[in-house]
């Protein structure tokens, strides 16, 4: 016969281990939420090394790849067919330089970029006067041949909403060989620390925190389909045509795989090729 006081002690222990156990599952969403962050939303990439934006990245890529192999993907695999085409015939090239190409484009031209991707053509308005650099970098690399049958390697789903592209490796490591600097960070489009819809903008190696790694552009950039809340540390060197942005759509509705326990990378489910990058003056 279980007496009144040893009832209540048992209910006692009961509620203390149903607390514990809920504090316990608290700090596993918490780790889980953190390292997803890290793994799905890291978008910065540039000159071989993975960089995370303070307060939404983890700053230690070591960190963050444990992470990502330890912990389910923020964005699960999808069902939906893949809606894009077969790549084009040809392979990526391999391309690096020691430093970045003089600029010779027009500054006070009009420029744009044509992706001719498996999923569609995406048209971008360059913007040459604010961020001459990039758009010169990039003038360079796509007459080079560059991005030519490279794949977009990662697409976010959660936190932020983009699709970056832009390594000739596909792991989101590669880049040119050299840096570009930072340019046109006080943009009147990036307001309230969002990277509006259609925003094309530069990966990069800065950390708020430390405050390092500024003028790491490279070759990698990202496209937003949605609203994004991210600091304004990222070069934002272009605008997405609405036709442009139709295909976007297009590819993250089909979702993104889980997270690469190697890179943390969450590759889109679409197969997402650059089969022909150009740059012109109009």
């Amino acid at each position: 016969m279980v007496s009144q006081e040893q009832r209540r002690r048992q209910l006692a222990r009961e509620k203390f281990l149903r607390q514990q156990q809920r504090r316990t599952s608290a700090r596993r969403r918490n780790q889980t939420r953190n390292a997803v962050i890290a793994a799905v939303v890291g978008v910065v990439v540039a000159g071989g090394a993975t960089a995370y934006a303070t307060g939404l990245f983890k700053s230690d890529d070591k960190k963050a790849s444990a992470g990502a192999g330890a912990t389910p993907s923020a964005t699960p695999p999808s069902k939906a067919p893949d809606p894009c085409e077969k790549p084009a015939g040809g392979a990526v090239k391999s391309l690096t330089w020691k430093k970045e190409p003089a600029v010779t484009i027009d500054k006070s031209a009009a420029y744009s970029m044509k992706m001719a991707t498996t999923c569609g053509d995406i048209d971008i308005a360059l913007k040459a006067s604010a961020a001459p650099h990039t758009v010169n970098s990039f003038a360079f690399l796509a007459g080079k041949g560059y991005f030519d049958h490279t794949k977009c390697h990662r697409l976010t789903a959660e936190g932020i909403f983009v699709l970056q592209c832009g390594d000739p490796q596909g792991t989101g490591s590669g880049g040119p060989g050299y840096t570009i600097p930072d340019e046109n960070l006080k943009d009147k489009t990036l307001k309230g620390n969002v990277y509006p819809a259609g925003t094309v903008a530069m990966a990069n190696q800065y950390n708020a925190q430390t405050q390092k790694g500024r003028h790491t552009g490279g070759s990698q950039f990202f496209l937003v389909y949605q609203d994004s809340p991210l600091p304004p540390d990222y070069t934002p060197f272009g605008t997405v045509s609405d036709a442009g942005m139709k295909i976007l759509k297009k590819i993250a509705a089909a979702g993104a795989q889980a997270a690469d326990p190697q890179t943390g990378n969450t590759a889109p489910n679409a197969t997402v090729v650059i089969n022909k990058a150009t740059v012109t003056k109009s």
